[in-house]
């Protein structure tokens, strides 16, 4: 369990080091998170933890991110060299690790997949993927009003059409620069709900 004074000093760390917007967001996200895992049973501690430090590394310039990742010794596929804005979930979980202290691996788990999410999730990774999409301040999305209910209801559905709504809109967009996660986490939860 992490003290509550380790939340505070990451939270005074965070709001220097990320944009006013930014740091907004990542409080909403842990306090979504929280209020998920509330409802899910999943721990608290685990849950705010991973909620506020899952857009940590946003900060970092995308032109710096694969030079970073390749010095940390971190995987990076071609999708990620073409969009490496798509890099920082996995640099979060790095520098949750090594600058913030943290050493849960379900933590450090949930921030590395919270973006494209992976098939077979956690419930905590579940949480703090679909917390990301649903937060307050997040306004545009579709089906948004529809998800945040589900997200209370079948939190397995909410990451199909979180996943689902994802795949299409970048498929309409810029489907060179889909992650292929992106499209295996869509079609593992689609079969998960269809074979309950």
């Amino acid at each position: 369990m992490i003290q509550q004074e380790k939340y505070v000093n990451i939270k005074k760390a965070l709001k220097k080091e990320l944009e006013k917007e930014r740091y907004q967001h990542t409080l909403s996200v842990a306090f979504t998170a929280c209020s998920l895992a509330m409802r899910w049973g999943v721990d608290l501690d685990e849950a705010y933890i991973a909620g506020i430090l899952h857009d940590c590394a946003k900060n970092i310039p995308d032109e710096d991110r694969v030079k970073l990742c390749e010095k940390w010794g971190l995987p990076v596929n071609k999708t990620e060299r073409k969009n490496p804005t798509l890099l920082h979930a996995k640099m979060g979980a790095y520098l949750a690790k090594e600058k913030y202290g943290i050493r849960d691996e379900k933590v450090l788990l949930a921030i590395e997949s919270h973006t494209t999410g992976r098939p077979d999730m956690s419930m905590l990774e579940k949480i703090i993927f679909v917390a990301d999409y649903i937060e307050p301040y997040r306004t545009k999305a579709e089906n948004l009003t529809v998800i945040r209910r589900e997200a209370f209801i079948d939190l397995d559905k909410a990451v199909l059409r979180i996943s689902g709504d994802t795949y299409r809109y970048l498929l309409s967009k810029t489907p060179e620069n889909i992650d292929p996660m992106t499209e295996e986490v869509f079609r593992w939860y689609q079969k998960e709900v269809e074979d309950r």
